[in-house]
């Protein structure tokens, strides 16, 4: 690898990375999982976070996120424009926070202390932690059942088992705890390979919608019926895109755990600026169209993939077979990219000494089956009106001070020595910024009222009702939140007269402070 590749690195080299290491060995802050990353382990190319981005996005929840907007009552092309506007606005807080990772080689929860604290970074990560465990949840009850389908086509007598839905959710569940115990090569690994097997899936679905559709003029056409009687577009569409933008502001707080592998910030920027909107709008695309084919075919829309695939496929079991592997692979693939990665560094990060990046995942795992997925996954209203929007509200309010935090007021300088230092200059008050959290609760205050009709709704008709002032302004989420709490962050630093902190890189420092407890 060419030494080039390192100039927009802190530490450009591996001596000095683990100079930075041996500093910091003691400190209760520290474990080899949360260490920083030097040019030796950055091993991930542009094509590693093209196909991240293409095996994480091609699962069945993007696909149900747009045939949801369908069913909500948006046209075809409302709802791919939604998506597609979605998934750029997104790409902005996600280019922008995996600079740090690349830079500093540090995870999220590492960095993150910077903006909250030592102590408070825990705050952050536990929110997008727990976020994960729900979708942890929801991923492998879809794909528990799909192996129920799967195991039905071989077995007729399978659906009538006592509990069998449940029984293939906990074997699926089990598969995936194989995997998380191998560690982040082994998920690097399955996404490189999951994405051509994904893509080739994603087609064949495509090509049923098209040819029993009877064309794709027909299946579009038959979406204007679905608008009849429904929420008017602009009602729809803003918390339909607030829900796109939320449904990736996950990873747009912890892409530091994947970018921190780049081996520049060109080849992280490059992979991730074709992989995530492309495939989001090419996949949504054909949710969209298959969701709208199924009303030509069935006379209704199947919004549930799963579902649709057992209805086509089932006069023909080893067509079936495929497609249920096909949908498992997808939510595999998902899972551990997305949903096991942030949490194991996140629990981590609670202590790093006893809760290693596996143990941590295991803690996601076993926090998944409580999370009722069967529930969070119950209708569509409840998945983008409620979850989607809900968390990404929260998590928006948390990015807002992430990025002011390093982009603004620090100008993209931080001392890594000291992100491992629970006395360092990010130890703020007892280790908390309260400034930062302050304005995260500044943020969310607004749509706190809306959040909870939406919760209490049980028809997503009667959430677009004569909202109050207050409640609508839910609709906008994120967007809302994200502002709010960008600006009163900043307001509270430049009021607190704080400064921008120099760099304490390795370049910049000839000898480095003992670590204390």
């Amino acid at each position: 690898m060419e030494r080039d590749e390192f100039r927009d690195l802190a530490v450009g080299s591996q001596a000095e990375v683990e100079g930075i290491k041996a500093g910091v060995v003691g400190s209760r802050l520290y474990n080899d999982d949360l260490a920083p990353n030097g040019p030796e382990d950055r091993n991930w190319s542009t094509y590693n976070f093209a196909a991240l981005w293409i095996g994480i996005s091609i699962v069945i929840t993007t696909y149900t996120l747009a045939s949801g907007l369908i069913a909500a009552g948006m046209l075809w092309w409302q709802a791919l424009l939604t998506i597609s506007l979605g998934n750029l606005v997104v790409l902005v807080p996600l280019l922008l926070n995996a600079h740090a990772g690349t830079r500093y080689g540090v995870p999220f929860p590492v960095f993150v202390r910077s903006s909250f604290g030592v102590s408070g970074a825990n705050f952050a990560a536990m929110a997008r932690a727990l976020v994960a465990c729900g979708w942890f949840g929801i991923q492998t009850w879809i794909g528990g059942l799909a192996l129920d389908a799967l195991m039905t086509a071989v077995w007729g007598g399978w659906a009538n088992v006592p509990g069998h839905q449940g029984i293939m959710f906990m074997v699926f569940w089990a598969i995936q705890l194989a995997i998380i115990l191998k560690g982040i090569e082994g998920v690097k690994v399955l996404e490189s390979l999951a994405a051509p097997l994904l893509l080739a899936g994603a087609l064949v679905l495509l090509g049923w919608g098209l040819v029993a559709g009877g064309g794709i003029a027909n299946i579009f056409s038959v979406s204007a019926e679905l608008q009849e009687g429904s929420a008017p577009f602009w009602a729809l569409f803003w918390p339909g895109l607030a829900a796109n933008v939320g449904y990736w502001v996950t990873l747009s707080l912890n892409i530091p755990d994947f970018t921190r592998y780049a081996r520049s910030q060109k080849s992280q920027i490059t992979g991730q600026a074709l992989g995530l909107p492309l495939t989001m709008t090419a996949f949504s695309f054909i949710g969209i169209a298959v969701t709208c084919a199924s009303v030509v075919v069935f006379g209704e829309a199947i919004w549930d993939p799963v579902a649709l695939v057992t209805e086509v496929a089932g006069p023909l079991p080893l067509v079936l077979i495929i497609a249920m592997i096909v949908i498992a692979i997808a939510q595999i693939s998902t899972n551990m990219a997305a949903n096991v990665v942030a949490p194991s560094n996140d629990f981590s990060n609670l202590a790093p000494r006893y809760i290693s990046f596996k143990m941590g995942g295991v803690i996601t795992a076993l926090i998944g089956i409580f999370s009722f997925p069967w529930l969070l996954f119950d209708n569509v209203g409840a998945y983008i009106f409620t979850w989607l929007v809900g968390y990404g509200s929260l998590l928006g309010a948390i990015g807002a001070v992430m990025i002011a935090d390093y982009w603004i007021v620090r100008r993209r300088q931080l001392d890594l020595t000291d992100l491992y230092r629970p006395e360092g200059r990010y130890a703020y008050t007892g280790g908390w910024n309260l400034k930062a959290v302050a304005a995260v609760f500044i943020g969310v205050l607004p749509v706190i009222p809306g959040f909870v009709r939406a919760a209490t709704t049980p028809e997503l008709g009667d959430f677009f009702t004569d909202p109050t002032f207050v409640e609508s302004l839910y609709n906008y989420g994120l967007f809302l939140t994200f502002t709010v709490a960008g600006l009163a962050y900043l307001a509270l630093t430049m009021l607190g007269g704080r400064a921008p902190e120099p760099a304490g890189t390795a370049e910049t420092r000839e000898t480095r402070e003992a670590v204390t407890e």
